[in-house]
């Protein structure tokens, strides 16, 4: 494998700290002041740990939730067919964990195409990720407050809205793939980052504003409106057993936010230092350094939750694992004979099928 090798030689050593995390490439501005910045923001063998037990917790968990989809063939409702595509996701991104974690301990050593191959599916977990979930907030939406059941049903539909995910992910993914490439600059370790030429800062703003405002703020908003009055309604209804049955939904979408919000607040907050809007000072590079460390680590994390959240919350989950164990002499009959109900979200109506 070859590794690109820019040149470098008219930068310095002290230039040379933003090659060390997510912040960019060496500044061109003329006003700018060299920073000496300590890279080593992270234990790198404390996270190559955390990218291990994420690994092996993600990759066995998602692949239990597909088999206990994928066997509840009765019964499965829309909206599991939108968690089982944000299993795949998750799963496909952890198969990359591997390569992350020893790029954490060795710097970048494996060339160019898997450098563009993993921050594509990095990319594409993320936006496929809050977009089914933006997806699944309309079908609740539908189902709840407009009792749409026709609409949320029609499951030959859902397959191709699936596949519009995957593609606008892949699209909003293209630039990193495009610009991403391993180079190797003085003083430092190979890095996997965007060799995006002349104008850096301006196309670096045009890469983050762009997938930011229609993979991450869009799908927000239409979550933002349509769990709101989803929870109104059930409210005013009183109706206690859908809410229930909307709990796992909640906590998906809770805990995405919680891993990949703050990674996203400080991935603004570095933009518009870049743009001048807020001052830059070396000290407040080294903050924002370290913060897209420690946040993008959070991000990662979120791969392998979804999984315990169906484990502690959905008993609809519980209890498909249970009996798929059961049909294969793992555990006895009389394990999987409990709360038995057909689908992998509970439900208290066809019309609020949410698998969990």
């Amino acid at each position: 494998m070859t590794v690109f090798v820019a040149d470098f030689s008219n930068y310095t050593d002290w230039q040379f700290y933003e090659f060390e995390n997510i912040t960019g490439t060496p500044p061109t501005e003329e006003h700018y002041t060299p920073c000496k910045i300590d890279t080593e923001t992270l234990n790198k063998y404390a996270v190559v740990v955390i990218y291990a037990l994420v690994f092996l917790l993600s990759l066995l968990g998602n692949s239990l939730v597909m088999l206990v989809i994928l066997y509840s063939r009765v019964g499965r409702s829309v909206t599991d067919v939108y968690l089982l595509n944000l299993a795949m996701a998750d799963l496909l991104f952890a198969l990359t964990l591997p390569i992350w974690a020893a790029s954490k301990a060795k710097g970048w050593i494996f060339g160019t195409p898997l450098c563009k191959a993993v921050s594509l599916l990095k990319e594409v977990n993320f936006y496929s990720g809050i977009l089914l979930l933006a997806c699944i907030s309309v079908d609740r939406y539908l189902a709840i407050v407009h009792a749409t059941r026709t609409l949320t049903q029609k499951r030959h539909w859902v397959k191709f809205i699936c596949l519009g995910i995957w593609t606008l992910s892949l699209i909003l993914a293209l630039p990193i793939f495009l610009f991403r490439e391993a180079y190797r600059p003085p003083f430092s370790s190979p890095v996997c980052y965007e060799d995006l030429g002349a104008n850096t800062t301006k196309w670096r703003m045009v890469m983050r504003a762009l997938p930011q405002t229609f993979g991450f703020l869009v799908p927000l908003l239409v979550m933002l409106f349509c769990y709101g009055f989803t929870l109104r309604t059930l409210f005013a209804a009183h109706m206690g057993q859908k809410h229930r049955a909307m709990r796992v939904i909640f906590a998906v979408v809770l805990v995405f936010l919680l891993c990949w919000l703050p990674y996203h607040l400080v991935l603004i907050a570095d933009t518009l230092m870049r743009m001048r809007v807020i001052s830059e000072t070396c000290e407040r590079r080294n903050d924002i350094g370290r913060a897209l460390d420690a946040t993008e680590i959070l991000g990662f994390l979120h791969s392998c939750l979804n999984p315990l959240i169906y484990v502690f919350i959905g008993q609809k989950f519980r209890h498909g694992l249970l009996r798929i164990m059961a049909i294969h002499g793992l555990i006895s009959k009389e394990f999987s004979v409990k709360d038995s109900r057909p689908s992998f979200v509970g439900s208290s109506s066809g019309n609020t099928s949410t698998t969990l």
